[in-house]
């Protein structure tokens, strides 16, 4: 999917430079195309975004705007690749930038020898590669489906979960610093109800909003529906995101997601998503909240709520 969907001050905070230099990258240099809306506003595509984020680490490497502006993808990747000293680096061909099925094949390969440090490299790499939004959507993503698949066939024990969930968490953690948000940023509670004990699309989901620029309060996994409540009152949340992963047949969870959204004030929005989301359709159609499908769903969901309450109901 390439479609041009992600307004400026989007494209900003996930890759790191200022709409301002974004704007003159464009109309000085031609360095991106974005499309306009009848408006007139700049929509960027992913590639676009990739397309920057290559050009914002060619040019922190010392490289002027002017002379790589126009480069094709392929020889700024081989500038990227110049300018890294990563270990393993040189595994992959000059010039090209591995698929993002090549990294969740390394991650995947990490996560089974319980190599910490591969994984975290293999990020890494991911990360400078793809940029904060590519990695998340295109390596991380389907990395926490690939490991759910294979911990339900027995290819992958608990342990393995646990580490992988450990070191994601902390690679994910600061992934997110630079885009810190300010103090009047509305923040995001982001947890598991109780009886939901995988972790990782929850910590996914923390990492977009960070991105996104919401302060984001994290809970961690399985919690009673009166404790997230309570967290989202005590921290003023503007909205509640629940991970649903598994199990997908819990006799207990609509009780506790009915309880969750008696007791928030009615104007937090609750957003839930996961792989179980499907198996309690009918239970959240009824508390009204906010299916979250995808990745690209739960941004715009979450530019919607940053707007003014009078525009968010539109």
């Amino acid at each position: 999917m390439n479609e041009a969907q992600y307004p400026i001050q989007l494209v900003a905070r996930l890759t790191g430079l200022s709409a301002h230099v974004i704007r003159i990258w464009e109309q000085r240099y031609r360095a991106v195309e974005p499309q306009r809306t009848a408006t007139r506003r700049r929509l960027y595509s992913q590639r676009d975004i990739e397309r920057l984020n290559l050009l914002r680490e060619v040019t922190h490497a010392g490289h002027s705007i002017g002379q790589v502006a126009q480069l094709p993808m392929a020889q700024l990747q081989k500038l990227v690749a110049a300018s890294l000293n990563l270990q393993g680096r040189a595994t992959h061909a000059v010039g090209e930038t591995p698929a993002p099925s090549s990294f969740l094949d390394e991650c995947v390969a990490a996560i089974k020898s319980l190599d910490g440090h591969a994984l975290d490299d293999a990020l890494k790499r991911a990360a400078t590669a793809l940029g904060a939004l590519g990695l998340l959507q295109r390596v991380v993503a389907p990395l926490t489906q690939t490991l759910g698949e294979l911990w339900r066939e027995g290819t992958l024990t608990s342990a393995h979960e646990h580490f992988a969930t450990a070191t994601i968490r902390v690679f994910l953690g600061n992934l997110a610093k630079p885009f810190g948000a300010v103090d009047d940023a509305p923040v995001l509670i982001v947890a598991t109800p109780a009886g939901q004990v995988h972790e990782l699309g929850a910590l996914l989901v923390g990492a977009i909003a960070a991105n996104l620029g919401w302060q984001v309060t994290y809970l961690g996994t399985s919690l009673p529906a009166a404790e997230i409540a309570g967290a989202a009152r005590q921290t003023r949340a503007r909205a509640v995101a629940l991970s649903l992963v598994y199990p997908e047949d819990d006799p207990r969870l609509e009780g506790e997601l009915t309880l969750l959204r008696a007791s928030l004030p009615g104007e937090v929005k609750l957003l839930v998503g996961g792989r179980a989301m499907a198996a309690y359709r009918e239970a959240l159609e009824k508390l009204g909240a906010l299916p979250i499908g995808n990745l690209a769903q739960l941004g715009s969901t979450l530019d919607l709520l940053r707007k003014p309450k009078s525009k968010a109901r539109q």
